[in-house]
């Protein structure tokens, strides 16, 4: 009972010396805000990007006589098309323009057979100009091939015997209902849910080693470990931040919901539509024409589900790198000296991103399936397949791997840990540690 006691204690002094900073909760109210503008700025720089400047100045060079036209002016590049046999040397042509051309494009004579268009410049050429004149090009020389064939009416029944397919995806309940599902809302929250475990378990990880780090060069640990053991310190201390991980999940959880319910109510969705996508009315479906599909697609996913599942492997992957964290944070002095222990598990959890960024695209697969039930990657890459409906066994599997190697690298953190909270001086290797752990 008084271990217990002393136990319950420090997962109380950990959590409250955290939850009670300034810096926690403007943290939890900015790290959302953070995320959305990490979403946001690329796609708004990439926008200004295309917008902002003058627009290239392009001289074409077309052999042909034909194809030059086919190539519009836009708000980044201003063509200009000039005859083919006026011209001897494109490098020449180019150094008497003294600057004031970007690139030449030349259309060569037997462009209709060699199927090769050539783009010169001084500098590196823009992949943003390839594709541009690669696409142009593409569709009028189709076109031309087609007219030389002296069919009738041939372009016309190619144009309508072309077919823009959409595909529909659809799951079967248990009961036999039919629910219409979206393949790339399942493939964005696998990335999203991944990308979340990886960035948490790493943060709070080090947040633990930070704590250890922070004790002993206070010498604050002397004094506390004189009134209980190591391992009470050790648990308690991991099993304090994880609980401040989940409070503030929690928050998130809250706020997520709030901005859902005003984002339905400025857009007129109400709370039954949400629940049912056969509610939304007539009118609605004028104003906005996907909204009915789109709403039953995002019903369609198991929330509680996913986020059942999200706590589970974030609290052992947490259990299973924290335990790391904080045994090695024991071993140094200061937090600089921490990289020669921390680089490995990084590249660990590197490694689980890049192998869950690589299942996206076939999260059934035996690498994806593997590296689900694999301990040190699992957290990460079954968050990328959980929306793609995981048989059970394997979920079962990996859950109880998980938390079993998590339990084993909390028994090796311990063993480093009651002997390095307290060594000074001396850098520690990882020669020493293994002795420590024997």
């Amino acid at each position: 009972m008084l271990t217990m006691d002393k136990l319950r204690l420090i997962i109380a002094r950990e959590y409250l010396s955290i939850v009670g900073r300034r810096s926690f909760i403007i943290m939890t109210l900015l790290i959302p805000v953070m995320m959305l503008l990490v979403a946001i700025i690329p796609i708004g720089l990439a926008w200004l990007n295309d917008k902002g400047g003058d627009a290239q100045k392009i001289v074409i060079i077309d052999e042909t006589g034909h194809y030059a036209r086919a190539l519009k002016n836009s708000d980044l590049y201003d063509f200009v098309a000039m005859r083919g046999d006026t011209l001897t040397n494109a490098r020449d042509f180019y150094n008497r323009s003294q600057g004031n051309l970007d690139a030449i494009v030349v259309i060569p004579r037997d462009v209709d057979s060699a199927a090769t268009v050539n783009i010169y410049s001084e500098g590196t050429i823009s992949p943003s100009l390839v594709n541009y004149v690669t696409r142009a090009l593409t569709d009028t020389i189709e076109r031309a091939h087609l007219a030389s064939l002296g069919i009738p009416r041939l372009q016309q029944m190619v144009d309508q015997a072309r077919v823009d397919l959409q595909v529909q995806s659809f799951k079967w309940g248990d009961d036999g209902d039919e629910k219409e599902s979206s393949t790339g809302i399942a493939m964005a929250m696998g990335f999203v849910l991944s990308f979340i475990t990886y960035m948490f378990v790493l943060m709070y990880g080090a947040m633990i080693m930070n704590s250890v780090i922070e004790e002993k060069t206070n010498r604050i640990v002397e004094v506390v470990v004189s009134s209980c053991r190591p391992f009470q310190l050790l648990l308690g201390k991991i099993i304090g931040v994880g609980l401040v991980g989940l409070t503030q999940m929690a928050i998130w959880v809250v706020m997520m919901i709030v901005v859902g319910l005003l984002v339905a109510g400025v857009t007129g969705v109400s709370a039954l539509s949400i629940i049912d996508a056969s509610s939304v009315t007539p009118a609605q479906d004028i104003a906005n024409p996907n909204i009915a599909t789109i709403v039953r697609q995002l019903v369609s996913v198991n929330y509680l589900y996913l986020l059942g599942c999200f706590v589970l492997y974030f609290v052992g992957g947490y259990l299973l790198y924290g335990s790391l964290f904080a045994g090695f944070g024991s071993a140094v002095d200061q937090a600089s000296d921490s990289s020669q222990f921390t680089t490995p598990i990084i590249l660990l959890m590197v490694i689980a991103l890049y192998a869950g960024l690589a299942c996206v695209d076939n999260p059934s697969g035996p690498m994806a399936t593997w590296c689900s039930i694999i301990p040190f990657t699992s957290p990460v890459v079954m968050m990328v397949r959980l929306p793609f409906d995981v048989p059970m066994w394997q979920l079962v599997l990996s859950v109880g791997l998980l938390f079993v190697t998590a339990l084993g690298t909390t028994w090796l953190a311990a063993r480093i840990y009651r002997r390095g909270i307290l060594h000074y001086g001396q850098k520690a290797t990882f020669a020493t540690l293994w002795k420590w752990l024997k």
